[in-house]
């Protein structure tokens, strides 16, 4: 098994670092453009609410990101240093009520995206799974 870890301050500009973590990934192990651009989306929003839902921009706390490569799956590990979060009770944002509400929409996004999302650690942790063909 493959695995890569990054772990970066939570600063918002710290997101580059990542998609540059994940160009690497790619090129390493030869990712189809369809499953990249998933993992690209994916990866960065979890990462991002890591940093400002989790972290709260404490630019001493950190995020690390762990990719694992085993048997046709690509499996990324994302986790802060935050207070967690209910990841059971989360609004729909698919609802009329919560169509135009700015925000809200980064798990849902995972979700779509990813084959398998998970929360651990009371929401300090989630777990991204991509198969690859």
């Amino acid at each position: 098994m493959d695995t890569i870890r990054i772990e970066i301050p939570s600063l918002s500009e710290n997101i580059r670092m990542i998609e540059s973590f994940i160009d690497n990934a790619k090129e390493k192990f030869d990712l189809e453009d369809d499953i990249y651009g998933n993992i690209m989306i994916a990866v960065t929003e979890s990462v991002n609410n890591a940093i400002t839902h989790g972290n709260k921009k404490n630019k001493e706390k950190n995020v690390s990101i762990s990719l694992f490569l085993q048997d046709g799956l690509i499996k990324f590990i994302v986790k802060d240093e935050g207070e967690g979060f209910n990841y059971d009770d989360l609004p729909d944002p698919t609802a009329p009520q919560n169509i135009d509400k700015p925000g809200g929409r980064g798990i849902f996004l995972m979700k779509q995206l990813s084959d398998e999302v998970s929360f651990s650690d009371e929401g300090k942790t989630v777990e991204l799974c991509f198969y690859m063909s």
